[in-house]
């Protein structure tokens, strides 16, 4: 055996428990635990703890650099708000959207055209369908008159059901709120003429003339009971004593379209609101021109139509009427005897011509109290607007062509009334036929 100098470079073997244990206290090691007791070799000693290895350090790295707005460019310090997210609508969404729509539109509209709500209508509307109007002009005018709802589901209808060509003009008795059905069926008969009669009040008519005409139309009532006051109209707003007795001068010449068999109320009502809508405040201003109340100058315009025959004349019957009453003169106008009469066509007597009555103005001067009749526009413009003329006297004329002939002095008068006379003596009593018309 050699000497030994030193360590051995040589190792002695190691034994299969102790290469067992090293295993093991590497497996510990990597798992930062100590190895169990078993393991720890067959010997009664301890094994000598192994030194605990340093822990690797990891190679230092360089920080990071992060862009000073922080994550994608936002700033760091604000916070980024979470907003809820909104939903969406689908296609299909929108689809079921569209059809619920078209659903509802479609129930409206086959409401709005078909009216399964609305029946035959009620009360009664006289409608006048003008010649040529089509189906569309025929809508409006049942809309505007309330037959039916609208002029344009109207004339939609009408095409649907193929009568636009088949719809009527004349005249016809409809209802108000009728469905479109109803109207269509209506019109697309042939008209039948309503129970109506034409009134035809002439101009100048008095009261018991406009009576016999009520009459003869066959209309029901006392027109004369009818007209003596009404709640339309009072005479004394126009300037009328407040003991006026009745409605004369304010009952409106004109043509009334009445039921046939209507009450007469019905027709003075007509004529008074006619009377309100042709008889302003014009009229008022003129009568105070000519220091008249307005009443009074219907007074003189009810002479003025018994008086002139023709236009011509009436402005200067008005200038002899207001002349005389300038001079304090009798009117000298028969007609208003007439009228106290009610006699209209009889030649007057010598006891009739001195009467003792207000309504005589050959007597009594001024007007005579109340109008003799109902005037019409043209007489009432002739008093308010009289002619510039100094004529006193007038008389018809001789050739029987109903033109007056003026005069300004009695002499020429008496010469006028005395070519009158000849003229009747040569015709047998009769007034001579015109030859120059």
């Amino acid at each position: 055996m050699p000497p030994f100098f030193g360590k051995s470079d040589s190792t002695p073997p190691r034994s299969d428990a102790e290469r067992e244990r090293e295993r093991l206290e590497r497996q510990q090691r990597r798992a930062g635990g100590s190895p169990p007791p078993a393991m720890m070799g067959a010997s009664e000693e301890p094994a000598e703890e192994p030194a605990e290895p340093e822990p690797e350090l990891e190679p230092e790295l360089p920080p990071r650099r992060r862009p000073p707005g922080g994550r994608r460019g936002r700033p760091a310090a604000r916070p980024v708000p979470v907003r809820p997210r909104r939903r969406r609508f689908t296609a299909g969404r929108i689809l079921a959207l569209v059809v619920v729509l078209l659903a509802a539109g479609a129930i409206w509209f086959g409401v709005e055209i078909f009216q399964p709500f609305t029946g035959s209508g009620h009360g009664r509307v006289v409608v006048n369908v003008p010649i040529g109007d089509g189906a569309s002009q025929i809508g409006d005018l049942l809309a505007r008159r309330g037959v039916v709802a609208s002029g344009f589901f109207f004339n939609l209808y009408a095409a649907i059901e193929g009568d636009r060509g088949e719809l009527h003009s004349g005249t016809f008795v409809l209802r108000q709120g009728m469905s479109y059905s109803s109207a269509i069926a209506a019109l697309t008969q042939a008209p039948v003429p309503p129970p109506v009669v034409s009134v035809v009040i002439p101009e100048g008519d008095s009261r018991s003339e406009i009576a016999v005409i009520a009459q003869r139309d066959r209309l029901t009532g006392n027109y004369v009971s009818a007209s003596i006051r009404s709640p339309l109209l009072s005479p004394a707003h126009y300037g009328a004593p407040r003991d006026t007795p009745n409605l004369e001068g304010f009952l409106f010449p004109a043509t009334y379209t009445l039921d046939r068999g209507a009450n007469v109320a019905k027709l003075v009502g007509d004529q008074l609101s006619a009377f309100t809508e042709n008889v302003g405040s014009a009229y008022e201003r003129a009568a105070h021109r000519n220091h008249l109340t307005l009443y009074q100058l219907l007074i003189v315009a009810s002479m003025i139509e018994r008086e002139a025959f023709l236009p011509g004349d009436r402005a200067k019957v008005a200038a002899v009427i207001y002349n005389r009453l300038r001079l304090a003169m009798p009117l000298g106008i028969d007609a208003t005897i007439r009228f106290a009469l009610n006699d209209w066509n009889a030649p007057l007597t010598e006891s009739q011509l001195q009467l003792n009555s207000p309504y005589n103005t050959r007597l009594h001067i001024g007007l005579p109290p109340t109008p003799i009749g109902n005037p019409g526009l043209a007489s009432l413009t002739a008093a308010a607007h009289p002619a510039h003329v100094p004529y006193l006297y007038y008389v018809d004329g001789a050739d029987g062509c109903g033109d007056l002939v003026f005069s300004t002095t009695s002499q020429a008068f008496d010469q006028s009334v005395a070519a009158y006379q000849a003229a009747l003596a040569a015709n047998h009593g009769r007034v001579p036929t015109c030859r120059h018309r």
